[in-house]
């Protein structure tokens, strides 16, 4: 296989030659690293890591190929891919196409043989910062002036680029093969969640699902008045990418969902815009948590201080002391940082969690949040009954 000349370069000047997988061309955004294992397909089709090139730190990608089951949307969301080695060869009873010509197909730039190791360092030591791989522009200088002229993360609104255009209903459950827990709530009648699309992950569509919701799909700037004609049981924001704070529309849609006394869960983005509508506030984290072996600990009074392993993609976070006079309690933190892990309301079945129960990629210890959103609409719904 003829190799093709590729170059990374960072906002710093710093560059790293290589040579390209997947699609031609020049790509531009935040560089930043995932230190997982497996799920290279999932991270790739993540709509929360939309404007960003993602390093992989483990040194082989494309070693199983890619199928159409482990998609988290309908195409790559990334701008770009950095790894080691690539496998142009698949080995896997599931592939059904090389990651070189998936990224290809969808035209996706992607750039491999180089110091992934030294990369990653170097984003741990000065932060997650703008870069561009090119195959057609290789004087570092050039695309240098390229990158400098990209918008910083900082200020985008990124769930407006990637929500849906259109209201739906999700079916699909998760399939068995997944080994996920079994849904312990016994739904007798389906429970209506809405779920506000700000880069939803399709496994969340399908635990909702798979937990006894019938799911309906809206966009991110769906009124409340649109939502509520549902007659949902309760309402779910998703997670997504850009900085939580742009988010406006977003955040004015969660403050009067406040007010309507329905159960409310959020995930990742869906976690900051609850936070914020709250009164809280977020920050841009140096090189953010994208991985899955986060530890997440407990932080309710007189509880157990369990420590959950949890998979985790977000460069933002939520300011814990912004919160302390809020209607919100923080219940975790995560243990590498000591950030904000998770939220509840103070007498209102909310709550939220930055991490990402549903995984795929990642474990199943905070699979049973589904079922305490699931227990919190049906505890609801009966006491209307009433």
């Amino acid at each position: 296989m003829v190799k093709q000349a590729a170059i990374l370069v960072l906002a710093d000047g710093s560059y790293y030659k290589g040579f390209a997988f997947g699609a031609s061309g020049t790509a531009i955004g935040e560089v930043v690293f995932n230190t997982g294992m497996t799920g290279y397909q999932e991270v790739l089709t993540d709509p929360s890591y939309s404007g960003q090139i993602v390093t992989f730190t483990y040194p082989e990608l494309g070693n199983t190929g890619v199928n159409f089951e482990d998609e988290e949307s309908d195409r790559p969301q990334v701008k770009g891919a950095i790894a080691r080695n690539i496998s142009a060869i698949p080995s896997n009873w599931r592939s059904r196409q090389s990651l070189p010509d998936y990224l290809k197909a969808h035209n996706v730039v992607g750039i491999a043989g180089i110091d992934t190791r030294a990369l990653t360092r170097k984003l741990r030591s000065l932060g997650a910062m703008n870069g561009g791989i090119s195959t057609e522009i290789l004087d570092p200088e050039i695309l240098l002036e390229q990158v400098k002229a990209a918008p910083s993360m900082q200020g985008l609104n990124l769930a407006q680029t990637v929500t849906t255009q259109r209201i739906y209903e999700w079916q699909e459950p998760t399939p068995a093969a997944w080994e996920f827990m079994e849904a312990a709530p016994d739904v007798k009648e389906p429970l209506t969640v809405v779920a506000i699309d700000f880069g939803i992950k399709r496994n969340i569509l399908r635990r909702l699902v798979s937990y006894g919701c019938r799911v309906i799909v809206v966009p991110a700037d769906t009124p409340v008045a649109k939502i509520l004609e549902f007659h949902p049981n309760g309402i779910f924001l998703s997670n997504g990418p850009g900085d939580p704070a742009a988010v406006t529309t977003g955040i004015e849609t969660a403050k009067a969902l406040l007010e309507v006394d329905k159960p409310l869960f959020g995930i990742c983005l869906g976690h900051q815009i609850l936070g914020l509508s709250m009164g809280g506030d977020t920050f841009k984290l140096k090189f953010g948590h994208r991985g899955l072996n986060q530890p997440a600990q407990n932080q309710v009074p007189d509880s157990d201080r369990r420590v959950e392993i949890t998979s985790q993609n977000h460069g933002f976070a939520l300011n814990g002391d912004s919160l302390s006079d809020s209607a919100a309690q923080v219940t975790q933190i995560n243990l590498n940082d000591r950030t904000v892990a998770g939220l509840e309301h103070k007498s209102l079945p909310i709550f939220s969690v930055q991490y990402h129960p549903e995984a795929s990629p990642g474990p199943h210890d905070a699979d049973y949040l589904f079922e305490k959103f699931v227990k919190a609409m049906q505890s609801k719904k009966e006491a209307v009954a009433r």
